[in-house]
């Protein structure tokens, strides 16, 4: 979304108004970013290794 797109939505106010708050937070913590970048790059955690295919063919009577 382009800042013209989210003033339409939004109006000049609201944008305003979360620009500020913006502005009072404070800067993350290294060790948060470190958190969010390790996140943020393997969301899912570590991926396991493979597994072979179970068969899933059905038995073939011997009669």
């Amino acid at each position: 979304m382009t800042d013209a797109e989210r003033l339409a939505i939004l109006g000049p106010d609201i944008v305003a108004s979360i620009r500020a708050r913006v502005k009072e937070a404070p800067e993350p913590s290294d060790e948060l970013v470190e958190d969010l970048r390790r996140i943020m790059t393997r969301p899912a955690g570590e991926i396991p290794a493979p597994r072979p295919a179970t068969d899933v063919r059905p038995a073939v009577d011997a009669a």
